[in-house]
């Protein structure tokens, strides 16, 4: 199964025979694109700013920071595949990590709290899928509800106040979630990764995966082939929301403190990973491996700006391009292919 798409490639004619090479292109044309165009941006920063982007410290700073957005992005994947958006994500990670300092302060055990974190990001994801597939509310509107909903009960339960998590420094939890390996590889990294093995097989070789792409690209033929669409959405909700919880305390443990706006900053920088990975806005078609990319581009563009002189103003201007123009790119090809 392609990452892409579940169409199948243009038939060859009869004795005809193509290269390796041409097999992989024809086969996965958008993912090559985004390794093409994540090339390109790195040679126009290393360009524009070779002493920044030779050396192995930048490097490291993208492997600690793009990991707070792109483990959103993966499973975000999943979602928009299945024609549905979530835009409360940023709020559940705040949520979350709500859940995380309450349980421990009541308990002392980051285990628990770890664990109130994640069941609280995934209670809060599935309700937005009851809201979005029970109610019938569009999941864009819907989310941006709950968006609010979200931030406000942290803002209510916070009083508007952080809290230091230092505690945490040197456990367990926090060696596995944001030490580094060999003093060099952050886990968020390797968490990163591992997430996107795991989404990738979901959506290309599970079954649900295929329910995913079925539920996306035609409801009601889904629907009369038996498959439960409203149960797929459900779990992609849930995931959603259990990402962006785990996101929550990888980036509260990063820092060592929990901020009641924690995820205000994410929501463009997630989206724009989607979109320019090649998933469709449209649902039905997606890349695992593009959205992957996708946020490494995006983690490399604000400090590339700053680095070849440029303010950091023009970080937004760029997030919005790029979601601009690769929305209007699948829509024209759309209308192109239908």
């Amino acid at each position: 199964m392609s990452l892409i798409s579940r169409r199948e490639p243009r038939p060859l004619a009869p004795g005809a025979r193509q290269a390796p090479a041409a097999v992989f292109a024809r086969r996965y044309p958008l993912q090559i694109g985004i390794v093409v165009v994540a090339l390109i941006v790195w040679l126009v920063f290393l360009i524009g700013s070779p002493r920044t982007f030779l050396s192995r410290e930048i490097y490291q700073a993208f492997m600690s920071t793009t990991p707070f957005f792109a483990l959103m992005a993966l499973p975000l994947t999943l979602l928009v595949v299945a024609r549905e958006i979530d835009l409360s994500f940023p709020s559940i990670m705040a949520f979350g990590m709500v859940a995380f300092s309450s349980v421990m302060a009541a308990t002392g055990s980051l285990t628990l709290a770890f664990l109130a974190a994640l069941l609280a990001g995934t209670f809060a994801g599935w309700l937005n899928g009851v809201i979005v597939v029970r109610i019938g509310i569009p999941s864009l509107v819907a989310t941006i509800g709950t968006q609010f909903f979200w931030r406000g009960v942290v803002l209510v339960v916070t009083g508007g106040n952080g809290s230091g998590l230092s505690a945490t420094k040197g456990s367990l939890l926090y060696a596995a979630l944001v030490g580094r390996v060999g003093g060099i590889v952050p886990m968020q990294m390797l968490w990163t990764i591992a997430v996107a093995a795991l989404v990738w097989f979901v959506l290309n070789r599970h079954r649900l995966g295929a329910h995913v792409y079925l539920v996306g690209d035609n409801p009601e033929s889904a629907r009369l082939m038996g498959i439960n669409a409203d149960r797929v959405k459900l779990i992609a909700f849930a995931a959603m929301g259990l990402a962006a919880a785990f996101a929550g305390v990888v980036v509260s443990l990063e820092v060592l403190y929990f901020w009641p706006t924690l995820g205000d900053g994410y929501l463009l920088n997630t989206l724009a990973a989607v979109f320019l990975g090649g998933t469709s806005v449209f649902g039905g078609s997606g890349s695992v491996f593009g959205t992957f990319v996708a946020s490494f581009i995006i983690g490399a563009i604000n400090a590339g700006i700053v680095a070849i002189g440029l303010t950091g103003f023009w970080t937004q201007v760029i997030y919005g391009l790029i979601i601009v123009i690769s929305v209007s790119l699948q829509a024209y090809l759309g209308k192109k292919l239908a």
